[in-house]
């Protein structure tokens, strides 16, 4: 096996070693959901329908097919066990490392200090963002197809046709072989630079790295003109430009791109320059690295201006020694070039830098380094062996630093955790792991975390709507309410906002400003299946039947396994006298949740009006195994067994039993339970017992002035006291 193969077996097998820990990593809530987890169109795989939506969609503010795609066949392969996903993108970063080295000593012919330069990306703790987030598998995707775009680059300049040259036997009017060949490695790079932007536009700046290779370590320039190598990647620019256009509307789109009123641009030439301080920084000492760092309002000039000043010192010395070592400036402009897409001249959401960031712009630096510390060693007249030991050392540093820093994300709390422990006011590391806590139903430390992010940024709106969510779950509308106006006040336009905000008006007995809330957010959002059932409760409520059935039937059709909507939906058409349409509703909220206590109660009152006595019995007697001491349930079901007027269907004995249980579970003190014991005994002929049962609920029905029940038990009673059991008519005569 020759030394490259076996330079390659070793990068990828230590890269997939470190990383190997990813398999039992989980899911995180950070983008993660949105991507995979709970992305409805993913979860389904491979699928024609998602390819159609990969390609058409502007989910996630950007317009990355490719990277869905990937995502899409690993729920395909291996469902949602996060593990395999981590798994894959390990992969894609070991191949990655592979290419690195393949493209640096094909077009520098420096093996060692090519496989150096590919070790060093591989295994630097920089990197492991990219690989171990599931959301960001358009990192190492997108690296994979760039990085394959360069090396057919350098094979398309390797082979460009000399005068003269002939393909053996090939008549004169034939293209020579050197030119088909560098034609079509010519538009393998155009495919490849395509693949990569619909990975993740970080590619942009591709045709840019090309003409740094040009310069070094490809010296085409002392063949050609400047001119002329521009003019040659007029379909590259022509293909990063279409990127730019696409990614900024649908990040628009998005509205993810901040406004010049939000962050003016002097901040962000601030920022820009402490980004590219620090990342240089975090390469050569990478530690307190997070998964999110706050974007600061703003930046202290001190701070600012030593940041520049130490980007363009470094920029006048590499320009100075661009001839002696040309790598030097090559490399920088490599790490400052590639850097722009997301150095924060365009503000894209709330992070003013990220470890992603640097996952192929820091291999400038690493070129840079590494050749310079040969040539400094060379100048110190070191033997080259000398730099052995250096270069164990920093990447046995980096091998260490990545395996520690791959502890962090083994799942969503030790994440943000972690985060809070390396950074200051982090209000997103608050609120993520304020939802950490909410998905553990540890609603009081969820407020906790909530508040925390309040306290340092006031007006975020994420936040205020956790805030309010929490404390609906606690039970405490009134400060659910202050949190929803809150939000809506910073950001009017949440759907889901106000579609809360009328869950916790309908709790403290807010109706109408309820229904005004739910209407706001179907207004706002159609497709919103629960606000259409919201909306159509509260119209029930109000005794708006009619139009809360066309609230459920569009809740309905926007969610077809939504069970309350069917369940409300079956309600509301009882009420109407639909009932054969009622019992599909409820059929159907049991298709899809069979443990739905009510649903089996109310599918039986809807066997009773259509005259299906035995279904309906059937029912409740289902209601009750799930609800045993329901004493609704359990007095509903003895009061038909005692009452129906069919014989068949009639059982005194389990009457007596249920009636007397809903007795015993009621304390004694319900009229309705009274009414029904006193039927029950009835039917099993024991009237004595009716009697004085329907005689106590008279006493408990008058006392509360309820003169309907007073009414209906002294009918009852006039059969009791003439031997005879009551038989309800209306069970079998209802609308």
């Amino acid at each position: 096996m020759s030394r490259s193969r076996i330079v390659c077996v070793l990068l990828a097998l230590i890269t997939l070693l470190v990383y190997l820990p990813v398999r039992h990593h989980e899911f995180v809530n950070y983008d993660d959901e949105v991507y995979v987890s709970k992305n409805p169109v993913v979860r389904s795989g491979l699928t024609w329908a998602g390819v159609g939506w990969a390609f058409g969609t502007w989910h996630t503010s950007n317009w990355h097919p490719l990277t869905w795609l990937s995502h899409m066949l690993d729920c395909q392969m291996f469902g949602l066990h996060a593990g395999s996903h981590h798994l894959v993108s390990a992969s894609f970063h070991a191949i990655n490392a592979v290419l690195l080295f393949l493209l640096l000593s094909g077009a520098t012919h420096a093996f060692w200090r090519s496989a150096t330069v590919a070790a060093l990306f591989a295994w630097h703790p920089l990197r492991v963002e990219s690989v171990a987030w599931a959301a960001e598998r358009k990192d190492v995707l997108c690296a994979f197809f760039g990085l394959l775009a360069l090396i057919a680059y350098v094979r398309y300049t390797r082979r460009q046709p000399k005068a003269g040259d002939r393909a053996p036997g090939v008549k004169d009017r034939r293209m020579p072989l050197d030119a088909r060949c560098s034609s079509a490695d010519y538009s393998l790079t155009l495919l490849f630079l395509a693949l990569g932007l619909m990975a993740k536009p970080m590619l942009v700046t591709l045709p840019f790295v090309m003409l740094l290779l040009d310069w070094w370590p490809l010296r085409r320039l002392a063949s050609s003109t400047a001119r002329r190598l521009v003019l040659e990647k007029w379909p590259f620019f022509a293909l990063a430009a279409a990127s730019c256009v696409v990614t900024f509307l649908a990040q628009q789109r998005g509205d993810s791109v901040a406004s010049l009123q939000q962050f003016p641009l002097g901040l962000r030439l601030e920022n820009a320059a402490l980004g590219y301080a620090k990342y240089l920084l975090m390469s050569l000492c990478p530690i307190h690295l997070a998964v999110i760092y706050p974007l600061r309002e703003t930046v202290p000039w001190s701070q600012a201006l030593a940041a520049a000043a130490a980007v363009a010192l470094i920029s006048w010395w590499v320009w100075r020694a661009r001839r002696r070592r040309p790598y030097l400036l090559m490399g920088w402009l490599w790490y400052l070039g590639m850097l722009v897409p997301v150095i924060g001249l365009v503000q894209v959401g709330r992070q003013p830098m990220a470890d992603r960031y640097t996952y192929l712009p820091t291999i400038g630096v690493a070129i840079g380094v590494v050749f310079g510390a040969v040539d400094l060693a060379a100048k110190l007249r070191l033997k080259p062996a000398t730099l052995i030991p250096a270069a164990g050392v920093a990447l046995a540093g980096c091998l260490i630093g990545t395996a520690h820093q791959l502890r962090f994300w083994q799942d969503s709390e030790t994440l943000f955790r972690h985060a809070l422990a390396v950074t200051r006011d982090n209000y997103i590391a608050h609120n993520n792991l304020g939802t950490v806590f909410m998905q553990n139903k540890d609603w009081d430390e969820a407020a906790v975390q909530f508040q925390e992010a309040l306290e340092i940024r006031h007006h975020f709106p994420d936040a205020w709507y956790n805030l309010g969510m929490t404390r609906l779950e606690q039970e405490r509308p009134d400060e659910a309410i202050s949190c929803f106006q809150k939000l809506l006040q910073i950001q009017p336009g949440i759907a889901a906002a106000h579609n809360n905000l009328g869950t916790a008006l309908l709790k403290v007995g807010r109706l109408e400003e309820a229904s005004d809330q739910f209407q706001k957010a179907v207004d706002l959002q159609a497709d919103d299946a629960e606000a259409h059932n919201n909306l159509g409760g509260t119209l029930m409520q109000r005794g708006r039947v009619d139009e809360a059935i066309v609230q459920f039937e569009k809740a309905t059709a926007l969610r077809p396994r939504y069970a309350d909507a069917f369940f409300n939906f079956g309600i509301a058409c009882l009420q109407k006298g639909r009932v054969t349409r009622a019992i599909d509703c409820f059929q159907k909220t049991l298709a899809i949740q069979p443990d739905y206590p009510k649903a089996d109660y109310n599918l039986g009152m809807g066997f009773l009006r259509n005259r299906q006595a035995d279904q309906a019995v059937n029912c409740l007697h289902k209601a009750l195994e799930f609800q045993p001491r329901n004493v609704g349930v359990r007095n509903d079901l003895a009061w038909v067994l005692a009452t129906y007027p069919g014989a068949s269907l009639r059982n005194g004995a389990e009457a007596v039993e249920l009636a007397a249980q809903a007795d015993q579970l009621s304390g004694g003190t319900n009229p309705a339970v009274l009414s029904t014991l006193a039927a029950a005994y009835a039917e099993a002929g024991h009237f004595p017992q009716a009697i004085d049962a329907a005689r106590r609920g008279i006493r408990l029905a008058a006392a509360r002035e309820d003169a309907a029940r007073v009414n209906s038990l002294k009918t009852e009673l006039g059969c009791y006291l003439a031997g005879a059991p009551f038989r309800d008519t209306s069970l079998t005569n209802l609308p």
